[in-house]
């Protein structure tokens, strides 16, 4: 007896190790399959080239085209540079561009380490509740944002797996437990968000310490010696913002105010037009099918303030919520450090909808017992789609149809099952739903599609292996703006055509998109 209570206080390590390793393998499917996309991936890369061509103390900065880099620290830059180095010492070739794949490596990698660390803080937050521990791993494993954009070359999916690293840390300070090594993981997780977006560590800070201030009005988790751990561990990443001050004065707050929060909350950029909308829709989007529920799971942390899960849930939801939507600038990806508190939110309902255990809550159990109904009829319409497309009745890009087909059949099962009387009936119903929407992310990845831009531009890697026949002529582009991934499969800069600034030019090559020129200055 006492084995099996010892038994359910331990987090289901096993079920979170394997979300975590088939979060690792749908990451690396096909992840050298497409060209780097502007703008990130291809800035990422090229700064992380000369880092990698760097020595001594000069790869504390980072440039980029032999000039300062200061739109954000180098932080992941650092690891892909190492990762490069790995590439080329293994291949014995200096001169290769490295791989897409090497590009894309270790931020995909640390891009996973958000699934265990949820389903982790989950238990922190409800140690008594096993199966929402292994629902929020498998939420944050299936979520398609998640897999996307930790695939790329770009800080967003490290950088979520950082905040996960902060609030484990933060959730699993217990009363009767030292708390000096929990803020030194703190400490440490603030240090590599410092190295990062470095003005995202605000939001992410407070919406884990509200909990605990909240928290130590009854209990004691605070002492001097303990907290003073906490900045021991910033320490690395403030002395690296402390250097890059003193090399640039105050050209280094440009990546704090003007590439930092100034820009993104006072100026308007390309595909921001709908503003506040483009988060909004992005969770709609991305956040299937767990959005069913999420709802429904904020609305029970609402009503369960006086614990511990619901208080980190609300304030996690409120305050990344509230530092994204007022952006004046907004991309797709800004809503990434959302799909945590979302996973947070929704673990509980789902675990609910397997248990069906009696609780307080009536209105949630009311709602919560619809929701299978509702996932199987989605999808019954999305395999009646994906059927009358294979008989070609319906006009549809085909490249997406394994996938969606994979998934909807999924729901359509799994949710039948989840709506089943006996217990053991719908466990397979989430099994199933996790297993197909596995299998369609699995299509997905493997396709060309998993990465927009190559849908919306024209490849940049024709156009760079005809601009190596002019090594020793500076390029430039006209009709087309200029292109981060076309600098990095050419190896130098082709920068915008301006005939204001330029003479002597000459057309090199003219197509319907784009025109080079080489010229004289």
């Amino acid at each position: 007896m006492t084995e099996s209570i010892s038994h359910n206080y331990r987090p289901p390590i096993v079920w979170i190790f394997l979300f975590w390793t088939i979060a690792c393998g749908i990451v690396f499917v096909s992840l050298g399959n497409l060209p780097l996309r502007d703008f990130d991936e291809a800035t990422v890369a090229r700064v992380a080239l000369e880092l990698n061509q760097k020595s001594g103390l000069d790869r504390l900065l980072p440039s980029i085209w032999d000039k300062p880099y200061l739109n954000k620290p180098p932080g992941l830059h650092w690891i892909i540079s190492f990762g490069i180095g790995i590439s080329q010492n293994f291949q014995n070739r200096f001169d290769l561009l490295p791989s897409e794949f090497c590009i894309r490596f270790f931020p995909a990698f640390f891009s996973t380490f958000v699934v265990p660390l949820g389903g982790l803080i989950q238990w922190n937050l409800r140690p008594k509740d096993r199966l929402a521990c292994i629902t929020t791993s498998a939420i944050l494993l299936t979520l398609l944002p998640i897999i996307r954009y930790g695939r790329m070359a770009m800080l967003d999916g490290t950088q979520l797996s950082a905040i996960a690293l902060l609030w484990f840390c933060l959730s699993s300070i217990k009363n009767n437990r030292s708390t000096k090594f929990n803020f030194l993981g703190a400490g440490f997780a603030c240090s590599f968000m410092l190295l990062l977006k470095a003005p995202v560590i605000i939001p992410a800070l407070f919406a884990s310490l509200l909990p605990l201030i909240w928290e130590y009005k009854s209990k004691k988790y605070f002492n001097n010696l303990a907290l003073s751990w906490f900045f021991y561990g910033v320490i690395p990443g403030f002395a690296w913002h402390v250097w890059n001050i003193i090399s640039y004065g105050s050209g280094a707050f440009w990546l704090w105010w003007g590439d930092g929060a100034g820009r993104v909350l006072f100026e308007k950029g390309s595909g921001s037009e709908l503003g506040a909308l483009v988060p909004i829709i992005e969770v709609f989007e991305g956040g299937w099918p767990w959005i069913l529920v999420w709802p429904i799971g904020f609305l029970w942390a609402c009503c369960s303030l006086n614990t511990r899960w619901g208080v980190w849930t609300f304030s996690t939801q409120i305050i990344i919520a509230g530092s994204i939507l007022p952006l004046k600038m907004q991309l797709p990806w800004y809503i990434h450090p959302f799909w945590l508190p979302f996973a947070l939110a929704c673990g509980p309902p789902v675990s609910w909808l397997i248990q069906r255990k009696e609780n307080n809550y009536i209105l949630a159990r009311k709602l919560l017992r619809n929701i299978p109904y509702v996932l199987s009829f989605i999808g019954m319409c999305l395999v009646a789609f994906c059927l009358l497309v294979k008989l070609n009745i319906l006009n549809f890009e085909e490249g997406y149809l394994n996938a969606i087909f994979s998934i909807s059949l999924a729901w359509f099962v799994g949710g039948l099952l989840l709506s089943n009387t006996r217990k053991n009936i719908r466990k397979f119903g989430f099994v199933g739903i996790i297993f197909g929407s596995i299998i369609g992310l699995l299509f997905f990845v493997s396709s060309k599609f998993w990465l927009w831009e190559i849908n919306e531009n024209w490849d940049v890697r024709p156009v760079a292996e005809f601009i190596s026949d002019f090594p020793n002529q500076k390029i430039y582009i006209k009709n087309s703006f200029e292109r981060p991934s076309l600098n990095w499969y050419a190896r130098k800069q082709i920068k915008t055509f301006d005939e204001r600034n330029l003479t002597n030019c000459n057309a090199i090559k003219k197509t319907n998109n784009w025109d080079l020129y080489t010229c004289n200055n």
